[in-house]
């Protein structure tokens, strides 16, 4: 990288703090920029270099040394909690401390020292800290190599970009510090991935590349421990290098680990079981063996019979089988594939599936990490761009003939962002980091190419204007494009720190560097991120950039993606991840209903972390976890649409409501629709006795379930489909509920803060107001929460409950405090977001169901047949057709 004098005397002073007890103060942090601020006030300029060990130096602004201790105190003040494991019965019954009471203190644990201290030159202490306790639960689950014959199948569960790969390696350092010879990578399905993962394992793990130390092995290497790898950054596995690599090695008596990193494709895997069974001969190999599965859930399931596995399936399971001691260990942030396999399922020839019949650990993020909840629910407004008009451009449900003949305006106004963002990161100090834009709009490859020609001619347009006319005095009369440019910068960037003609004036010295680069299976100019200098790069992808892969200094995402599968939805989402000192420039520009879409998926995922939480806590299995969140409500869609792609046409649907909460989210518009659901709800109080208080929310209890019932058969709400999957609110599976469970039912009316009553007979209550948004043809409650704070605690007569509730709507179903389920009914006063359209009464409900995961009761079941697959038969047919 060129040298940057920001990035070198923060360099400088990190070390001086890294080396400092933990946790480090603000005071502490001010006292070393302080004691450096003296020492270059007051030394020769060549002592400074040396001191600093630069070729340059050049003295930093006011605002530099001010944005420095800025980025120190939120750095350093990262906290990261260990994660959460299910074990399953026989696991539970093991030796679960084999590696930290035992083995760990009596084993030179070189690879993970070195590697832990490479980890804490770029991140927090506590970051560090957790990933060795992390690491070291699935150590203990894995079991001691040293062992007779044994095999164990595991998972852990991360979040999208959020660090897995820098977890499993350590947990790959720590298993080869323990015993374990082979070491088996299988790193996505695309060459770009598995070269990403081969480097960084370099780093972390070889401590080389090509005979230059590299990563954790810079002035950290014996060559009497360096692991062998067969594979290179340059090359997947193949047999004749192997045999090169290998040349003079007695695998029977190796003393050193061996490392393939390989893809996860179908004749990868068999040439290394072929070369395997060369080496070996056919006989059992009694070498311990780690496989990490990284983004298991993509290719490594079998949606075949078992009797005839899809091919990688077979041969993942075929690897496994030609050790006699191995744990496998699958990586993924989205799990539901995972957690779908038939636990019980085996093969005459492979032996059993993969599904993690030991452990499942649930790793926690950093508070610092730029996740899901972060963007999509806490800072929509501030990170996300809704964008319209696409539709012409590039509609959803376009072919691989689709030609482009424009750009939309939203995605011109998103390469203007990235350009600004460029111009504000060098400002700040990291003119060595990279940038990335990435447009993810087609799932097709001649679309792609289409798509970065006329990026191509845009960012031309850009370059040549900036250069031309950026330092001129009348800029903005001369050049239509930066007029355009500046607009951009007061819609999106306006509260940074740096005016407009500031961030103008850098941009014509960087500009030249911004590059377009294509990345699919056909691509001829490949995206590098060097390390000796700093990218800049507008990226256009699909499927090779959707899976594991890390897009540098990603800062403007265009999305315009469509899929049924919330896995694969959210593997799209490059955005995820690390943003340190550029966090507020980045923007996600994508349609609202995807916005929706990554919203409901963040929402789920959080009931079943809470979930998982719970059952860990109460010491339930992975088969517990697997049938919990098979049985989810929103986990319906996504089995029906699998079933549906196995060609299983009908089947029972058990679905869990214990513990949930549904709502109305989306309304009916219709007028006489509004009146109607209004009318429900009087003519339910009509049937109701006097309520139990007279001020505020009027609740009732011990309510009879055909009062209930009633009214739910008269409420009219908005089914995206007939069983009400797609809207989140499973009305089939209420009915059902409400036939079949034998319980009295609690209600409450909610009163809100609004001036305006709604008045009832003896009945009044004060409006709630929520905001809506008209899409598609309903509206939408403001993030599809129609009841907000501790309203399911209005009947638990516990005030240290209630009081909890108030931070943790979970609380509720964790302490099973209610034994009824509560019809929870609103009277909203509703304001459109988008317009001035105001609607003063219209009529929402929810239902608490009582319980929680670990209740015990059976599931609702109901029939889906072969007239609701038909609604989903466009959505998979697209979902099949792609090229790229």
């Amino acid at each position: 990288m060129q040298n940057n004098p920001y990035q070198d005397v923060k360099q400088y002073v990190f070390n001086k703090l890294n080396d400092a007890p933990s946790p480090l103060s603000k005071t502490k942090i001010s006292e070393e920029i302080s004691n450096l601020r003296m020492v270059i006030s007051s030394v020769d300029k060549q002592v400074l270099k040396a001191i600093l060990s630069v070729p340059d130096f050049e003295n930093l602004s006011e605002d530099d040394w001010k944005r420095m201790a800025w980025e120190f105190e939120i750095h350093f003040d990262v906290e990261m909690k260990h994660g959460f494991l299910i074990q399953g019965d026989d696991q539970q019954e093991r030796d679960n401390k084999w590696w930290t009471q035992i083995s760990k203190q009596a084993t030179d644990t070189y690879y993970w020292d070195r590697y832990s201290t490479y980890l804490s030159k770029s991140l927090p202490p506590e970051v560090v800290k957790t990933i060795d306790t992390d690491t070291d639960i699935v150590m203990n689950n894995i079991e001691n190599p040293t062992s007779a014959a044994f095999s164990r199948y595991g998972m852990v569960v991360g979040h999208v970009q959020s660090g897995k790969t820098g977890n499993y390696s350590a947990l790959i350092c720590k298993a080869a510090d323990a015993g374990y010879k082979f070491i088996v990578v299988i790193a996505g399905g695309i060459n770009n991935l598995r070269d990403q993962t081969q480097e960084r394992l370099n780093e972390s793990f070889i401590g080389q590349t090509k005979g230059v130390q590299v990563g954790a092995g810079k002035g950290n290497t014996r060559n009497e421990s360096m692991p062998y790898s067969l594979t290179t950054v340059e090359s997947d596995f193949n047999k004749q290098d192997a045999d090169r690599l290998a040349q003079g090695l007695n695998f029977d008596s190796i003393n050193v680990p061996v490392l393939l990193v390989i893809k996860k494709n179908t004749r990868t895997l068999a040439n290394v079981i072929d070369w395997l069974e060369q080496q070996y001969k056919g006989k059992g190999i009694n070498h311990a063996m780690l496989v990490v599965d990284d983004e298991s859930d993509y290719a490594s399931i079998n949606t075949k019979e078992e009797d005839d596995p899809t091919k990688i399936n077979l041969r993942l399971r075929k690897l496994l089988s030609l050790f006699n001691k191995y744990a496998y260990v699958a990586y993924t942030a989205t799990p539901f594939a995972n957690i779908f396999i038939d636990h019980k399922a085996t093969h005459y020839d492979v032996g059993q599936d993969l599904f993690p019949k030991d452990f499942i650990y649930a790793l926690d993020a950093p508070s610092n990490y730029f996740g899901a909840r972060k963007i999509f629910i806490e800072n929509s407004d501030q990170f996300l761009v809704p964008i319209e008009d696409y539709e012409t451009s590039i509609p959803y449900s376009h072919k691989k003939n689709f030609t482009i003949t424009e750009l939309p305006d939203s995605l011109l106004d998103a390469i203007r962002v990235f350009v600004l963002n460029i111009g504000i990161r060098h400002l700040r100090g990291q003119a060595s980091k990279h940038n990335s834009m990435l447009i993810h709009a087609t799932r097709f490859t001649d679309v792609h190419k289409l798509l970065a020609a006329l990026i191509e001619v845009y960012v031309k347009d850009i370059k040549k204007h900036i250069v031309a006319y950026a330092k001129l005095p009348d800029v903005l009369e001369q050049s239509e494009i930066i007029f355009h440019i500046k607009r951009t910068f007061e819609n999106h960037l306006s509260e940074v720190e740096f005016s407009w003609e500031k961030v103008l004036a850098i941009l014509p010295s960087l500009i030249e560097s911004l590059m377009v680069r294509e990345v699919h299976q056909k691509t001829s100019v490949p995206l590098e991120y060097r390390k000796e200098s700093a990218t800049n790069a507008i990226v256009i992808g699909g499927a090779s950039l959707a899976r594991g892969y890390t897009v540098e200094g990603l800062s403007v995402s265009y999305f315009l993606r469509n899929t049924i599968y919330y896995d694969t939805l959210m593997q799209m989402g490059r955005w995820f991840g690390y943003r340190p000192g550029y966090e507020d420039l980045c923007r996600i520009f994508m349609p609202s209903d995807r916005i929706t879409d990554f919203a409901r998926i963040i929402m789920s995922t959080e009931d079943l972390i809470a979930d998982f939480k719970l059952m860990s806590e109460y010491k339930k299995t992975p088969n517990d976890f697997g049938l919990a969140i098979r049985e989810y409500p929103d986990s319906a869609l996504q089995i029906t649409a699998r079933n549906k792609q196995n060609h299983m046409e009908e089947f029972w649907y058990d679905m869990r409501l214990d513990g949930m909460l549904k709502e109305t989210s989306y309304l009916r518009k219709e007028p006489e629709i509004i009146k109607n659901n209004l009318m429900a709800i009087r003519n339910l109080l009509d049937h109701l006795p006097e309520p139990a208080n007279t001020e505020g929310t009027k609740v009732w209890k011990h309510i009879d379930k055909d009062v209930v019932r009633k009214f739910i058969k008269s409420f009219q709400t908005f089914d995206g489909d007939k069983l009400g999957l797609t809207s989140r609110m499973p009305i089939a599976f209420i009915h059902k509920y409400l036939d079949e469970r034998q319980t009295d039912w609690d209600i409450a009316l909610y009163s809100g803060s609004s001036e305006d009553q709604f008045i009832h007979n003896d009945i009044i209550i004060k409006k709630q107001h929520r905001k809506i948004k008209l899409k598609n043809g309903v509206y939408e409650v403001q993030n599809r929460q129609v009841s907000s704070g501790s309203a399911e605690g209005v009947t638990i007569d516990n005030e240290a409950v209630r009081k909890l509730l108030k931070n943790d709507r979970k609380a509720q179903r964790a302490s099973e405090e209610r034994s009824r389920p509560l019809l929870m009914l609103h009277i909203l006063q509703a304001e459109e977001s988008d317009s001035s359209d105001y609607i003063d009464e219209i009529a929402a409900f929810g239902v608490s169901f009582s319980g929680s995961v670990l209740s015990g009761q059976p599931p609702i079941k109901l029939w889906i047949n072969s007239v609701y697959f038909d609604g989903l038969a466009e959505s998979l047919k697209n979902e099949s057709e792609s090229d790229d």
